[in-house]
């Protein structure tokens, strides 16, 4: 896969979070108001009801040209009950945009903080009226999984989450309201700004069938419960939505095979003597903290009894890490496969 089809793949995921949630079904709660995500409401609405109707994201390019940047901003338009997805293109500091009846603005800053080293500011704000209503009425006129995607066309993009030593103070200031940044993609060419926390370079499972509008899920469990929903349910979910249906349909029609490859794929991804970068996603404690984007060596693959692969490393700035290599207690540290990426 390439590096454009590899950001629309995630782009695309971040844009659809949380549409559809299992049981799939548009009478069940959570379904009846959908995307957490990302939202900028009408501004009177946003004031009176403290929701956001603008988001601010900060990242850094090291380049001889700020100028040299293309910009798209991405959402969701709702259009009856179904989703349009709306791209704008920025090609000056600010611009306006309209789109049946919807109106925003975005604004795009480029300051020098060092030498060769620019923050690119971008603020986007839901310029829209509201005449009252419930939250479903404003809804119609808001921005949903708002998200940013910036490309470098000279120079290269510094990572908030592990920034150089020599960038890190640089990095500290920026400041994010609302959206993320991260790398994206092959090299530090492109950043992913978005409504929902993501580590640098995220990917999609390969193993995976399609989309599941749960980022955070398991596909195999998602699916297992899709295909235990009793007839009714079913029917109901045909219902809901045009893509409700297809994953449903794609859901029934898996084979035996592809089922299994659902099933803990992520062992053969990673081998003992790998590195790799430490990225946590359960915080199950302090550690999970401290450790976020350390260089690790895999230093075991073991499997528990419930079939779950755990990689044992040591972390390449602990001076005790050839004691953790022997087993010993506190210089070894268990991770999921799904918590690193390789180095």
């Amino acid at each position: 896969m390439n590096t454009a089809s590899a950001i629309e793949k995630i782009a695309n995921a971040v844009l659809y979070e949380g549409f559809l949630l299992y049981p799939y079904r548009l009478s069940s709660v959570k379904n009846r108001h959908r995307w957490n995500f990302g939202v900028l409401y009408p501004s009177p609405f946003g004031r009176a009801n403290g929701e956001r109707e603008t988001v601010q994201t900060e990242c850094l390019l090291e380049t001889h040209d700020a100028s040299k940047v293309d910009l798209k901003i991405r959402f969701l338009q709702l259009a009856g009950s179904e989703p349009v997805e709306r791209d704008v293109l920025s090609a000056s500091n600010e611009q306006h945009f309209e789109f049946d009846g919807l109106r925003g603005k975005v604004n795009v800053q480029a300051r020098r903080v060092a030498e060769h080293l620019f923050k690119l500011t971008t603020t986007i704000s839901n310029l829209g009226e509201y005449d009252g209503g419930d939250r479903d009425e404003a809804l119609a006129g808001s921005l949903i999984s708002t998200h940013v995607i910036l490309t470098a066309r000279a120079g290269r993009f510094i990572s908030l989450i592990d920034p150089p030593e020599c960038f890190q103070e640089a990095a500290v200031s920026c400041r994010n309201d609302g959206l993320w940044p991260v790398l994206i993609g092959d090299g530090d060419q492109h950043v992913l700004s978005a409504p929902i926390i993501l580590y640098d370079h995220p990917r999609t499972a390969p193993q995976s069938p399609g989309d599941l509008f749960d980022g955070t899920e398991i596909d195999e469990i998602l699916t297992l419960r899709i295909q235990t929903l009793t007839d009714d349910e079913k029917s109901e979910m045909r219902a809901a939505d045009p893509r409700a249906r297809a994953m449903l349909e794609r859901s029934e029609t898996l084979t035996r095979e592809e089922m299994a490859r659902l099933h803990a794929p992520m062992q053969l991804d990673f081998k003992k003597g790998d590195r790799v970068r430490l990225q946590p996603r359960r915080r199950a404690d302090i550690f999970d903290i401290a450790l976020a984007g350390k260089m690790a060596t895999i230093v075991a693959v073991e499997q528990d009894f419930e079939d779950g692969i755990h990689l044992c490393v040591t972390v390449d700035e602990d001076p005790g890490r050839d004691l953790g290599a022997e087993g010993k207690p506190g210089h070894r540290f268990f991770f999921g496969a799904d918590e690193v990426e390789p180095a």
